[in-house]
């Protein structure tokens, strides 16, 4: 698996539980709302920041597109 895949993975994992959400619940909303192709996109500038500002960045995303 390429270091992005791992990224998408931990991406999954930490949004899953900070918002206790299942695992197929946080695939369905990151497939619905297009979450993996953002994250792939900004995985240079993402991956070097924390879990919070992780899941806040994933969450002003979604905000954009009208689900929050």
């Amino acid at each position: 698996m390429s270091v992005e895949g791992k990224f998408l993975v931990f991406c999954i994992e930490i949004y899953k539980a900070a918002k206790n959400l299942t695992g197929k619940e946080t695939i369905s909303l990151f497939k619905r709302y297009g979450v993996f192709d953002y994250v792939l996109s900004c995985y240079e500038a993402l991956h070097t920041t924390g879990t919070n500002y992780i899941v806040e960045d994933i969450d002003l995303y979604l905000e954009a597109r009208q689900f929050v």
